[in-house]
């Protein structure tokens, strides 16, 4: 495993070691046992979108780890100008240890890491987010104690972070109901390819139909970055498609609610819900942190 560009370049035995070790550097960190394991090195962090979480996670994730995190706004470099992505990639090669890149086109982090001889960390893209997947499935774990044969279901757009989800869902042997209006639904590849895993991918146009005893209920924001043009038709399209208290009340009774961040309360999800007994959401986010911090570990503390 030299990067991480999609959920698929794991396995089960990858995804439950990482949690492992998030779990580990999680309860070392509340102890205030901070290990340099990445003393002297440097991760370059690629952003062709603004970010709260993911920025300052990895940051952080860095500096505690005893290395250095570089934030590359690509307007700031020379991809900004035009140079080729080979160029780029093989020349942060010569100076870095690890990329992470949160871009617009997948192709431009799958590009990076052809190019690159040092680990690249896909930090999303318009068709997966990884990171945010296995920050969730530590999130469920807590939670729940374990994560296979549980019923995960998303509520909303079928976007990056749904495609991810469904991926991840399928090599740790998660059941997964996606709700979405049509032409709303995710990546078809995708599915075909969770499906091969051997992953029980449902999809319905009835929210109702998906919550119904749910361990997990999940939404994302309804206009993504980059689709702001289609706001109003998006609201139209997915009005019926919100987390709030009638759905929650389908799911089972111990269910949590997730999102990734950020949040449009009284879109997807309502205020009561969002910050509700049932919601997760502020944990799901701390454990960004120390997921990452897992991964990069895992990727760049390599010798």
């Amino acid at each position: 495993m030299k990067d991480l560009i999609s959920m698929a370049d794991l396995s089960n035995e990858d995804i439950h070691e990482l949690l492992d070790s998030a779990q580990d550097l999680k309860e070392k960190r509340a102890r205030g046992k901070i290990n340099e394991f990445l003393k002297n090195k440097s991760l370059a962090m690629i952003f062709e979108k603004p970010s709260t979480r993911t920025r300052v996670s990895f940051e952080v994730a860095m500096s505690e780890l005893g290395g250095h995190g570089l934030y590359l706004n690509y307007k700031d470099i020379q991809l900004g100008r035009g140079e080729p992505i080979s160029d780029t990639a093989e020349v942060l090669s010569r100076y870095v240890h690890g990329i992470a890149g949160r871009v617009n086109s997948h192709d431009t982090i799958s590009e990076i890491a052809k190019y690159s001889t040092i680990p690249v960390i896909n930090a999303l893209s318009d068709l997966e987010h990884p990171c945010q997947i296995l920050a969730d499935l530590l999130t469920i774990q807590e939670y729940r104690n374990r994560i296979k044969n549980l019923k995960f279901t998303w509520v909303g757009d079928g976007n990056n972070v749904c495609n991810s989800v469904i991926l991840g869902c399928a090599i740790v042997g998660m059941n997964i109901a996606i709700a979405c209006p049509e032409g709303y639904e995710p990546n078809n590849d995708i599915v075909k390819q969770a499906k091969k895993i051997g992953g029980n991918v449902s999809i319905t146009h009835d929210p109702a139909e998906a919550a119904d005893n749910a361990d997990i209920l999940y939404t994302d924001v309804w206009i993504s970055m980059g689709d702001e043009e289609e706001r109003e038709k998006r609201l139209n399209d997915l009005g019926d498609y919100q987390i709030n208290s009638r759905l929650v009340d389908l799911a089972k009774h111990d269910a949590i609610v997730m999102h990734c961040l950020p949040a449009h309360r009284g879109e997807e999800i309502t205020e009561d819900v969002l910050n509700g007994p049932h919601s997760v959401i502020f944990d799901q986010a701390e454990n960004r942190l120390h997921a990452q911090k897992a991964l990069i570990l895992k990727l760049m503390g390599q010798k």
